[in-house]
């Protein structure tokens, strides 16, 4: 999957012209974290000649590139497949990455798909709760029959549903991410059209930032 910033915002050019052709509407560009970026870049690019404003939502150059260097360790902490739409949902509110219930059903319901068969991306898995747990082998002389046994009936319980995996497997994009968020903040400051930026505090400000809010 080709996820380069060029390659972005040529979608989003293609996106404006396919729906108003020629003459298209005054828009406003809004972008939350990564979407955040590509706005930016859009509108600096001149991809929408009837651009109205720029709204950049959480997301900051200096805080993004920090992030990026834990970033494959947390996608490998995250599940790779759930029992259920239910169940990332559930699980986006538990470990925190959503708090509000209401939003969780929002955003998850785009970040994952059901899977084509009801055999999962990783193998002999289960799935418990939305939670992939890594069967432990047990060798028991005695039982060893009886738990085997049991085993492949989960197994064959498991495949009756076809669970849901993430859309996009994030972690092999690794090498857009820089191109994402690096200079981001100085090209934000330097568009010429209306813009906002929306944080959470004003701590998150990087150097670039603060000196343009100061000015």
């Amino acid at each position: 999957m080709n996820l380069s910033l060029c390659h972005l915002l040529r979608d989003v050019g293609n996106v404006v012209e396919a729906l108003y052709g020629d003459l298209p509407p005054p828009i406003m560009v809004i972008g939350h974290s990564m979407g955040g970026a590509i706005a930016v870049h859009t509108a600096a690019a001149n991809l929408v000649p009837s651009l109205l404003g720029l709204c950049m939502i959480d997301v900051v150059e200096g805080t993004a590139m920090d992030a990026l260097n834990s970033m494959q360790n947390f996608l490998r902490s995250r599940p790779k497949t759930f029992k259920s739409l239910e169940s990332a949902i559930e699980w986006s509110v538990k470990s925190g990455q959503i708090r509000n219930l209401e939003s969780a059903r929002v955003s998850m319901a785009g970040q994952v798909q059901q899977c084509e068969d009801a055999t999962t991306p990783e193998g002999n898995k289960s799935i418990v709760e939305g939670i992939i747990e890594e069967e432990e082998e047990e060798e028991d002389e005695i039982g060893g029959q009886s738990v085997n046994k049991r085993k492949k009936e989960d197994d064959t319980e498991t495949k009756k549903e076809r669970p849901f995996t993430w859309r996009i497997e994030l972690s092999k994009t690794e090498k857009y991410w820089d191109g994402w968020f690096r200079g981001l903040s100085s090209l934000f400051l330097t568009c010429s059209v209306p813009k906002q930026l929306l944080l959470a505090g004003v701590d998150r400000l990087d150097k670039d930032l603060t000196i343009g809010q100061m000015q």
